[in-house]
């Protein structure tokens, strides 16, 4: 079996690119199912009811967020579908849920989301959420969206998790790294899968409004970069009958 990752999409200008090579991509992996992390999908950050459906009918299955889920109030209603995730560290009662199962038929596949607590919100203690968590799932395919800022924290996770779920993939940083492996012989892991959406840009805003962010350290209104795209993924390939991750592949293409 052969899920497909993408990493953070953009804006309006990553979620059109997610349409236009998300079809190719599939056939080219011979992908079974497909996750994308949509947190920041709608123009101008955050998700929206229209970027989520946009990524939905691009051909995911289901979309992971992180500290950008509730950016768009006005769109929080859409965490009550099955198939959009938020954190699953989020108190108990905050509306929607973190982890949903997939059934593909011949197999089950869950997606777990959860939000690191190291330089963002202090959410409950992803390690305890994760361990209650493990006790429900009821199939050995499981794949864990980190969200976090730390590199160190993703990778402790990772170790953490070892043997425990089929991947663990970073998200939140934007930018890919090179340090994919599978962990113990079983689980995949990555420190951050990376971004889709605009390549000259700064984590997908335009240069010059984050380059004066950083000179001069005034306010400045950031705006979507208009350059060619960049899709960041990664694709896990796994036995689906005891969740072992048998091959993590790193995907970057550019316009």
């Amino acid at each position: 079996m052969n899920l497909l990752f993408i990493g953070d999409v953009v804006g309006g200008v990553g979620s059109h690119y997610v349409e236009k090579v998300l079809p190719a991509l599939k056939r080219e992996f011979a992908i079974d199912v497909t996750v994308i992390n949509g947190e920041n999908s709608a123009q101008g950050n955050g998700i929206t009811r229209h970027s989520a459906d946009q990524l939905l009918y691009a051909g995911a299955d289901l979309l992971t967020t992180g500290n950008h889920a509730f950016r768009r109030r006005d769109s929080v209603s859409i965490f009550e579908q099955e198939n959009i995730l938020r954190p699953a560290n989020y108190p108990a009662g905050c509306i929607g849920h973190g982890v949903s199962v997939i059934d593909l038929g011949k197999c089950r596949v869950a997606v777990v989301n959860l939000m690191g607590t190291v330089y963002l919100e202090a959410l409950d203690n992803p390690y305890s959420v994760m361990d209650a968590l493990l006790e429900e799932i009821d199939t050995p395919n499981i794949l864990v969206d980190f969200h976090a800022e730390a590199t160190a924290e993703k990778k402790a996770m990772g170790y953490y998790l070892a043997g425990k779920v089929t991947a663990l993939v970073g998200t939140h940083t934007h930018v890919q790294t090179a340090d994919e492996e599978i962990i113990d012989g079983h689980t995949g892991y990555i420190t951050d899968v990376g971004m889709t959406g605009p390549a000259r840009s700064v984590l997908g805003v335009a240069v010059q409004p984050a380059v004066d962010k950083q000179r001069f350290h005034f306010p400045v209104q950031f705006t979507e970069a208009d350059s060619p795209c960049m899709l960041n993924a990664v694709v896990i390939s796994f036995d689906p009958a005891s969740g072992r991750c048998t091959n993590i592949q790193r995907i970057n293409r550019k316009e």
